[in-house]
């Protein structure tokens, strides 16, 4: 009787109940362990519990079945098992030796409860622990940086302040003479204009943080903006010895953005590069272009950067150095406004170094501009003596590109040549376009999110007879051959590339739309 109920203790339990001999063939089985494992106790009984054990595992039965031999018990092991449909779960192993009515021990009980569950639970607590570390370690860092940029602005501001109200009040008591005044008034100046320029950064910082800050778009031409910002540093160069060594692309071309904005961005990564390096160093700037892009490299020989710190260069009032005993002034701000002109400007910048004392490396990548202009100098002589084709007064076109700027600059172009012109910025709304307006020629770009430029021209080809026969030109940074014969085949009469004189592009599209140049 207290067998038979002992029995159904163990069958109605929830947890897997198993018996298995010394070599690890199972010998019972309940249901709990049919609910666990997912096999039926016909399956498993008479089989090795190693049916069980992930192949990972290859050394866990043999010493666990050799700890039951020396009698030891096995409590509360958490492991891994594998259940019949293959899925791995968490449990936890209780075994222990059985013996028979001699002391021998002739096999083992083993307990297992699933505790796949619970281990999901502590890994979130531990995830959601982690991450609560991690916030408060950030906030404390974000309040020690704060502390550290207030008494670097104090510093910073208050040190030409000293230097300008001591030598004002040298000058107010008129007891100088004529030489030791002109050097007050040029270190006055000097110092007037270095808070001036950090007032100036806390106010780009404001502006960047506000999302205020603006830019105003021009072609810029890459040559003059790169030579102007060296001019601007050459003398800090040549005082310290400094080797300025030059590399630019003649093909680097034309960008779109803001001329002043964009000297500031390399003015800073020069002034830095001069700043951190030391005395009979050198800088190389190299201007390249790459495809559909302007890369402006900045590269140094001087203190470098620590590994540590390279993730952080660009984050604002970051210092590898903000202590007071530092060697460089500054508020730490210059990279971070950088950072956030460049991508105004849709480009991108990065820094690398192999650490410290290694020199460093700096690179801005611009968009070119999707047509060539000349430098604003020479614009107004240069427009004096073109032709526009006169066929294009009265032309529709319709302008696609996802970017803006682009859409803005070419509608300026054929506005200014006499034709009628629509902006889309993405191909639904160019078909909407097309349905309503009917224009006479496309110009499409190709790269864009969605529907592409190949896509557009197909489902165009796919309507109406007129639209069926729309002339359309691809004006893309997509350049190669593979490029222009998709283009062309999916339904694009020319493939232009971008970057392309105004002048061109105007009578690439009087001559697609049947027209032809005058004189």
């Amino acid at each position: 009787m207290a067998q038979a109920f002992l029995a159904a203790i163990v069958e109605s339990a929830e947890d897997a109940i198993v018996g298995k001999t010394l070599e690890g063939i199972v010998t019972s089985w309940n249901q709990g362990a049919e609910k666990v494992f997912g096999y039926t106790a016909e399956e498993m009984i008479g089989r090795s519990i190693t049916t069980l054990i992930p192949p990972d595992h290859p050394n866990e039965e043999p010493t666990i079945l050799e700890r039951i031999r020396r009698g030891e018990r096995v409590e509360h092991y958490e492991t891994q098992r594998i259940r019949k449909d293959g899925q791995v779960i968490d449990v936890s192993l209780t075994i222990s030796p059985i013996r028979n009515r001699a002391g021998t021990i002739i096999g083992a009980s083993k307990i297992a409860r699933d505790i796949t569950e619970r281990k999901l639970v502590e890994a979130r607590e531990r995830e959601a622990l982690q991450q609560a570390r991690t916030a408060r370690e950030e906030a404390d860092r974000a309040n020690r940086s704060k502390d550290e940029f207030l008494a670097t602005i104090s510093h910073e501001l208050r040190t030409p302040l000293t230097a300008t109200l001591g030598w004002a009040r040298m000058l107010a008591g008129d007891t100088l003479d004529e030489a030791t005044r002109r050097k007050a008034a040029i270190v006055i100046e000097r110092n007037v204009k270095a808070q001036a320029q950090l007032i100036e950064d806390l106010l780009d910082i404001s502006r960047i943080i506000s999302g205020k800050l603006r830019i105003e778009v021009k072609p810029v031409d890459t040559f003059g903006l790169v030579t102007a910002a060296i001019d601007v540093v050459r003398a800090a160069a040549e005082a310290k010895t400094i080797q300025l060594q030059t590399t630019i692309d003649p093909e680097a071309g034309i960008v779109s953005g803001d001329f002043q904005r964009l000297q500031q961005v390399v003015w800073n990564l020069l002034s830095n590069a001069v700043k951190f390096t030391p005395r009979g160093g050198w800088i190389h700037i190299h201007v390249s272009r790459s495809r559909s892009h302007v890369e402006i490299a900045v590269t140094d020989n001087g203190i470098g950067i620590r590994p540590e710190f390279l993730p952080f260069v660009f984050n604002r009032f970051s210092q590898a150095d903000s202590s007071i005993t530092r060697s460089y002034g500054g508020l730490g701000m210059g990279l971070a406004i950088t950072k956030s002109i460049i991508e105004l400007h849709g480009g991108s910048v990065s820094a690398s170094s192999l650490g410290e004392g290694q020199g460093s490396t700096f690179i801005v990548i611009l968009p070119i501009a999707p047509v060539r202009s000349l430098p604003e100098s020479e614009e107004s002589d240069e427009s004096a003596a073109t032709v526009w084709p006169p066929e294009l007064i009265g032309l529709k076109v319709l302008v696609v590109d996802d970017e803006l700027d682009t859409c803005e600059l070419l509608r300026f172009v054929f506005d200014r040549a006499g034709a009628k012109v629509q902006m889309a910025l993405n191909a639904q709304d160019a078909l909407k376009i097309i349905e309503a307006w009917e224009p006479d020629v496309l110009v499409s770009d190709i790269g864009m999110p969605e529907v592409d430029g190949y896509e557009l021209i197909r489902r165009i080809r796919a309507r109406s007879s007129r639209q069926h026969k729309l002339p359309a030109v691809a004006l893309t940074a997509l350049t190669r051959i593979e490029d222009r014969m998709k283009a062309l085949s999916a339904g694009y009469q020319m493939h232009v590339a971008k970057p392309i004189e105004p002048a061109e592009l105007l009578t690439v599209v009087a001559s697609l739309a049947g027209f032809t140049k005058a004189g």
